[in-house]
């Protein structure tokens, strides 16, 4: 069982993680928790506001750090309580660090996350600094809150406990999670404007078809990802393999 506690000023967004696909099926399983908390909530003040002026000035707004504070502490004491041990607290933020299999892979041993979501121009850092453990990015863009990147988190881990896909081997075959981007894949019907299926994959000869699986995702890495083939020792095989998908696409 994984819990997520999320802190935001839009806890309808989460429904989009609750209540669709793979992560409202694992929720329905019992595989995780999610549960979100509005600073609002927490705000002393009569009109609930969560935000002020920077100081020093400048556009816009800066979320306050006491509303916040309250709603962590909140959501701390939540996971306490459920007996999590292991746990950390995630601020998004673009200035955070990069998003990807490696951060996964240490979130994913956790059994608790407490995120927050900003908002506005960002978050008192003192805040930042007394509350949060890890700063995380999702890319470097910019989008309207955190709650976006929140979901992106929550989404790669929960599809990562056992049981939340049905098929294993779908998990297991994805971009990402081997280190070959994923091969190109078909459906019905074989011919789709002038478009043929590849007949290695219409072959049944299921030797023929890992190989020509493996091909494609060592190409296709070599294409659209030339940092990661850098980063990969090629075998004899998979060398093979690239140098004869270069000569069938007539690429070097």
């Amino acid at each position: 069982m994984k819990y997520f506690d999320v802190v935001s000023i839009f806890p309808g967004m989460f429904e989009a993680i609750t209540g669709y696909g793979i992560s409202k099926r694992a929720l329905e399983r019992g595989l995780y928790d999610l549960v979100v908390w509005n600073p609002r909530d927490h705000s002393e003040n009569s009109n609930k506001s969560v935000d002020g002026r920077p100081y020093g000035g400048g556009p816009g707004m800066v979320m306050s750090a006491e509303p916040l504070s309250r709603a962590i502490d909140a959501a701390n004491r939540r996971q306490e309580d459920v007996g999590v041990k292991k746990k950390t607290s995630v601020y998004l933020t673009p200035q955070g660090e990069r998003l990807d299999r490696g951060l996964i892979d240490e979130l994913e041993e956790l059994e608790g996350i407490v995120l927050l979501a900003g908002r506005y121009e960002g978050v008192d850092e003192r805040l930042v600094q007394s509350k949060i453990e890890r700063e995380v990015s999702i890319g470097d863009y910019v989008v309207s809150g955190g709650e976006l990147a929140a979901m992106v988190l929550i989404d790669a881990l929960v599809r990562r406990i056992p049981g939340a896909v049905n098929h294993k081997e779908s998990l297991a075959n994805e971009s990402f999670e081997t280190i070959f981007l994923d091969y190109p894949q078909y459906t019905r019907p074989e011919v789709f404007e002038s478009h043929r299926v590849p007949p290695e994959l219409m072959s049944g000869d299921h030797k023929l078809i890992d190989r020509w699986r493996l091909k494609e995702s060592i190409g296709r890495t070599w294409l659209k990802r030339p940092d990661l083939i850098a980063n990969i020792n090629l075998d004899a095989e998979q060398f093979a393999l690239l140098d004869e998908f270069k000569r069938e696409k007539g690429v070097e």
